[in-house]
């Protein structure tokens, strides 16, 4: 039976050797003035050739180009009103505050958020990046802010909660470049996997029946799962428990350590259980919430 964790245990997920909890109040969410939409892909801050921007100059610029989902709730995706919103949102326009400047906001698929890096297109990458030694050796990743596991869902008609069904001949949606590709890759090669540049594809596909069920991070399937009826989340807890983090250009130190030396203040000041209360706790009304921020001290880096 898939159960509802309750915030207390969001809280002790998240372990005593964590600075992490609810608390207070934050910046408008909602983008600012500067957003771009999803279409637009272009930035007029970040460089696109040459080097990466370094902390001061994004100061004098007055300007942050941030690389963020728009359509991957509940972190980070555009409303009805063309503004974007999500978990990973709320901290970006935290940082940009705190840095005292303006975002603007680059709409990124999965498997470009390493190579919008490695061109310069953005400054940072805010886009449920999670944790990993191939990734490690082309971005700098700053401390984690949250931990997840692989989530499955499926029609109800025919649920899959357990990965031995996928083997049957079954189908497997993922996005590339995502954790969930290179699990079931590794682990799985027998089963079949459809492949989509897209999460809104990759979500479509399921809807229209071209797969059996669609993996990705547990938080994001059982948000999706919740609005639209008809789907549950079988599985809800798979492969190694990942840790999500902000990503730089491969060697820009000073904007690295501006990131990390954020997350261990809003650690103290209960920033992320406050994030999670206005973005994922609302979603899903039921299911198993493994997931949790998280955000080390200057030491455990």
């Amino acid at each position: 039976m898939i159960r509802q964790l309750s915030r207390r245990g969001f809280v002790r997920l998240a372990g005593a050797s964590f600075s992490v909890a609810a608390g207070m109040g934050l910046a408008a969410c909602g983008g600012s003035s500067e957003d771009v939409t999803p279409a637009d892909g272009a930035s007029d801050g970040a460089q696109t050739s040459g080097t990466f921007r370094t902390l001061d100059q994004i100061k004098e610029d007055g300007t942050i180009v941030i690389g963020v989902f728009s359509d991957k709730a509940p972190f980070g995706y555009v409303d009805d009103s063309g503004t974007y919103q999500g978990y990973d949102i709320e901290f970006a326009e935290r940082l940009a505050a705190d840095l005292g400047v303006q975002i603007e906001y680059v709409a990124t698929d999965p498997a470009n958020r390493v190579p919008f890096l490695e061109s310069n297109k953005v400054d940072i990458i805010l886009a449920n990046f999670t944790v990993t030694d191939e990734r490690a050796e082309k971005v700098d990743f700053s401390l984690p802010y949250m931990k997840v596991q692989l989530g499955v869902v499926s029609p109800d008609a025919a649920v899959i909660t357990d990965v031995a069904e996928l083997e049957d001949g079954k189908q497997l949606i993922v996005a590339k470049g995502t954790t969930a590709e290179t699990f079931f890759s590794e682990n799985y090669p027998n089963i079949e996997l459809q492949k989509y540049d897209q999460y809104a594809d990759a979500y479509n596909a399921l809807l229209d029946g071209r797969g059996d069920a669609f993996s990705t991070d547990n938080t994001e399937v059982l948000a999706w799962a919740t609005e639209n009826p008809g789907f549950t989340v079988g599985i809800d807890a798979l492969g190694d428990e990942d840790t999500i983090a902000a990503a730089v250009a491969k060697g820009n130190e000073t904007l690295l350590q501006f990131i990390d030396d954020e997350i261990v203040a809003l650690a103290d000041e209960r920033f992320f259980h406050a994030d999670y209360d206005k973005t994922l706790a609302p979603v899903p009304p039921g299911g198993s919430h493994r997931w949790s921020p998280r955000a080390y001290g200057a030491s455990s880096r």
